[in-house]
């Protein structure tokens, strides 16, 4: 099976038109078609999903991850259309440059390869990985969770006839729909024939993935975020930005886990979560460390802040909180515990934020925001596929320029080596 798998979609990959072809903007605007056209049998093999989900007596915040609605269909129609619009610009050449007196050069945009997604149970993720590596020309076998088997089947589909419809070969796609681990195990170390590999979820599933293969790897996800919170900040502010950075989507990868406070004015900080808390629609709860205190109030609870609690993805509205002596405690605690996501300062005080900016090592480094700002689209970066917290060859948002690599063409117009005399020679 592996065998088959992979074999059919490198004969893709090596089948398919070049970069920019108009085929792959035709696919785009198929694919939302279709999305659209079907999306009642989407949402019944979806609700088969959530109550087999719920009969296995899967956790709500995961439930919630398997579901699709209109919000979903206009998340992705809407992405379908701005990928589309994006395609020009990440996928053209550069203009000729002329080489001295002999020749000219220029760069041009080349698929990847073989991309392999390995991620959780979100079935948008299977359109966003059916989408944004192809258009650029990817092929890509894409592996969800198995809580998700009837949705990724309908979306397959859907998928298979958008290819088909727009002229591409069908294999640019497989879905990887057998839930053994055997599979998976087989599929990471195929190196001869996956040119990346991307995984998207939890700490543990990207160090697996890295662990298990030998394949490059796009590490994608692990949020464990950090804000620190300086003494000179304001302190509404401050438990306002903590709000947004938790409460929107608590399960994202660019959600906050715990804010790392200034001892001096972290009992004030607590007051004002506590109140900007109860001003939310849905529950908050606090945990607190260090010997801070607080008690219940409305929909925010109060509990302690335990050692286990460090580095943690608590995947549900839950906010810890941790007094620190300082900017270098705060950084330490980050460096030991982080996943090189996103990592937030909220100060008032120039030198803190420059010494923080300079001292935290993430893929991104909000100051004085939300870090759900840590979006590609939403900084104007593009559509992305996942957020990567690596530094190889891609640090942040992986947009479709992230899953290209470049040819560099070189017009010599008849010009020997030999004749460039003064060129260094190795």
């Amino acid at each position: 099976m592996v065998e088959q798998l992979v074999s059919n979609a490198r004969r893709a990959f090596e089948t398919s038109p070049p970069v920019g072809d108009p085929a792959y903007a035709r696919y785009c605007h198929v694919l939302s078609r279709l999305l659209t056209q079907e999306w009642a049998a989407i949402l019944q093999a979806n609700a088969d999903d959530l109550n087999e989900a719920k009969r296995r007596g899967l956790a709500s915040v995961l439930v919630e991850r398997l579901r699709m609605g209109e919000s979903q269909l206009r998340h992705l129609v809407a992405l379908t259309e701005k990928v589309a619009s994006e395609l020009p610009a990440a996928t053209a050449s550069t203009q000729w440059a002329s080489v001295d007196d002999w020749g000219a050069l220029r760069r041009v945009p080349k698929p990847l390869g073989v991309v392999f997604m390995v991620y959780e149970a979100r079935p948008t993720v299977t359109v966003e990985g059916a989408l944004i590596p192809v258009v650029v020309g990817n092929a890509v076998l894409l592996r969800g969770g198995k809580e998700m088997a009837a949705t990724d089947a309908a979306l397959a589909d859907i998928v298979r006839r958008a290819l088909l419809e727009a002229g591409l070969p069908e294999s640019m796609v497989t879905i990887v729909s057998d839930p053994d681990r055997l599979v998976l195990r087989e599929l990471l170390k195929r190196h001869d024939a996956i040119d990346v590999l991307i995984p998207r979820g939890s700490p543990s599933l990207i160090e697996h993935c890295r662990s298990a293969s030998s394949i490059p790897v796009i590490a994608s996800g692990g949020g464990v975020n950090h804000i620190y919170v300086h003494d000179s900040a304001d302190l509404k502010r401050a438990a306002e930005v903590a709000l947004d950075s938790k409460l929107a989507e608590p399960t994202a990868c660019n959600t906050v886990e715990l804010i790392l406070v200034d001892a001096q004015v972290a009992d004030d900080f607590v007051k004002h979560l506590i109140e900007m808390g109860n001003l939310e629609n849905g529950p908050l709860t606090l945990r607190l460390g260090g010997g801070l205190q607080a008690q219940d109030r409305g929909n925010v609870s109060v509990q302690p802040l335990g050692e286990h609690d460090l580095g943690r993805e608590f995947l549900d509205a839950t906010l810890g909180v941790l007094p620190v002596s300082g900017l270098d405690e705060a950084v330490a605690h980050i460096r030991h515990y982080g996943s090189k996501h996103t990592e937030g300062i909220i100060s008032n005080e120039a030198a803190a934020i420059d010494r923080f900016v300079a001292l935290v090592d993430a893929a991104a480094v909000v100051i004085n925001g939300s870090l759900r700002l840590h979006d590609g689209p939403t900084l104007g970066l593009g559509s992305e596929i996942s957020i990567s917290t690596g530094r190889l060859h891609v640090r942040g948002s992986v947009t479709l320029k992230a899953l290209l690599t470049y040819s560099w063409v070189v017009d010599a117009k008849g010009a020997l080596r030999a004749d460039r005399s003064t060129s260094c020679q190795l």
